[in-house]
């Protein structure tokens, strides 16, 4: 299953390049936000999938989704854990 989740927009690293730094549940990754289309700021919130922002999210709408996935237990446990040992260059 593919799954898109919310982060929030810690820093834009590049602008050139289109890289931000992003906090997903407490670990923070560097993602590509070129598919927004739009300048990002710090405190935006964004749905991630493989590296890339694919869109914005409001923050209700952020903390709804990673409440119920909060619920998933095990499988959201694991899938952080996994982003953290992860790294993308």
């Amino acid at each position: 299953m593919c799954l898109a989740i919310p982060g929030q927009v810690v820093e834009v690293l590049d602008e050139d390049d289109q890289l931000a730094q992003v906090d997903v549940a407490g670990v923070r990754r560097t993602v590509n936000v070129g598919l927004l289309g739009e300048d990002v700021a710090a405190g935006d919130w964004v749905l991630i999938h493989v590296g890339f922002a694919l869109s914005r999210v409001d923050e209700r709408e952020a903390n709804a989704t990673l409440a119920l996935l909060r619920e998933a237990g095990a499988e959201w446990e694991q899938a952080v854990e996994e982003l953290r040992g992860s790294a993308i260059t």
